[in-house]
């Protein structure tokens, strides 16, 4: 579905002006260069328009039709793929199978700019802003840009369950999504060892339904957050369960925990916590963790390479969804834990495609409520970045370009 857009306003600056000058028109001129000869190369249809024509680029594939190549290019020229996200937000182009479209551009990422230029990037692209870096002052804002944007948004795509993470489908994508997310999130506890009796602490408590199946087990929960909106909801749900005597829910910087418990949990919240700071979230979960007990942690992993290549860098995730996010590796979660802690990854599950799943039926639903989205509020342009959020995101597990894990982390014997 190709969601159409209005002209955008000073909610969104930036967008509202397409950059021009004569460096700009210089950029411009390489990007188109380099993106259709990229293009040229892959299993995609590219369509835009002349002065008499419609121009054709690709080998055939998932059709992109660009309406306003000028803004498309200078867009790109200049803020290289944030001005390629944006000129999709502002509609100069659209893509029906816009998650096919990104799947083969994640598919060929390593090969869509020379290698001579890609040594460039940090020259040429903007890094990181201060601003971004997820200092313990800094990081509950950061987290409220996403987390605190509407209870009632996350309602509207989200499962029965409220949980905003990879479902784990077990072989059988065409099963029920909120059995998919209990079932992940009990593997979680069983690899914790969460029983009766167990002291919980989990680190990111979204909107509460991990805190809840543990308490259901006899188990005493502290679970932290740093998100207003989601405590608030949690604690309610959490009520609402019969289970506010085992459960607090706490606004507290996970570097902030004290305490020793015997199973720490974490779902898909490294994402977060920033590059720098790996080591201080893993010294966290061993400091805080009872002699044997177990932590196990889903995380989004990418690439070790792309990781090393990439660390610093801005995005157009980062401008629009997640500021200060960053993807670990799988070899740098076994070298910080190695180099900072006692503790060894001891089992792995890795169900990327299962992520491309849900964020296919997040999106199905996203788009099925669009008019509530806007009830809510929301504008065209909001309803255009997260729909392209949704696709982005499915098409690189659906490449294989990113992966999910449920890591078991213990000490050694």
């Amino acid at each position: 579905m190709t969601i159409t857009t209005t002209s955008t306003g000073s909610a969104w600056p930036g967008l509202d002006r397409v950059p021009g000058g004569p460096r700009t028109a210089v950029s411009a001129a390489v990007a188109r260069r380099l993106f259709l000869a990229a293009v040229d190369r892959l299993p995609v249809s590219v369509q835009l328009p002349t002065a008499s024509t419609t121009e054709r680029h690709g080998q055939g594939g998932p059709l992109m039709v660009v309406h306003r190549p000028d803004e498309l290019f200078a867009r790109l020229g200049r803020d290289g793929l944030i001005g390629f996200g944006e000129a999709y937000l502002t509609g100069a182009w659209d893509a029906e199978d816009l998650t096919g479209f990104l799947t083969v551009l994640a598919a060929n990422v390593a090969d869509l700019v020379p290698e001579p230029l890609q040594r460039m990037r940090r020259l040429v692209l903007r890094g990181r802003p201060r601003a971004h870096r997820t200092t313990r002052h800094r990081t509950r804002d950061l987290i409220a840009h996403h987390y605190d944007l509407s209870n009632d948004l996350f309602r509207l795509f989200l499962d029965e369950s409220l949980t905003y993470s990879s479902a784990w489908f077990d072989g059988d994508h065409h099963g029920d999504l909120h059995q998919a997310q209990r079932r992940k999130i009990d593997r979680l506890l069983d690899q914790a060892g969460v029983g009766p009796g167990s002291r919980v602490l989990e680190i990111g408590t979204g909107w509460g339904e991990l805190a809840i199946r543990a308490a259901a087990r006899g188990a005493t929960v502290r679970s932290v957050t740093l998100s207003v909106e989601q405590q608030a909801l949690a604690r309610e749900r959490i009520a609402a369960a019969g289970h506010a005597d085992r459960v607090e829910v706490d606004l507290c910087d996970y570097r902030e925990v004290q305490g020793t418990y015997d199973a720490v949990l974490s779902v898909e919240m490294i994402e977060a916590v920033g590059y720098e700071y790996w080591p201080t979230y893993f010294r966290t979960l061993d400091r805080v963790l009872a002699p044997g007990g177990r932590a196990a942690v889903q995380a989004i992993l990418m690439p070790h390479d792309r990781m090393l290549a990439t660390r610093g860098s801005y995005t157009w995730i980062n401008k629009y969804i997640f500021p200060g996010g960053f993807l670990p590796s799988a070899q740098v979660i076994d070298e910080v834990t190695a180099r900072h802690t006692t503790l060894r990854v001891v089992d792995r599950l890795a169900f990327g495609p299962d992520y491309a799943e849900t964020l296919r039926r997040w999106d199905e639903a996203f788009l099925a409520r669009s008019a509530d989205v806007r009830g809510l509020g929301f504008d065209e342009t909001f309803l255009r970045m997260w729909h392209f959020y949704l696709c982005y995101s499915r098409a690189g597990f659906a490449a294989g370009y990113l992966d999910v894990q449920q890591l078991t982390l213990a000490r050694e014997a």
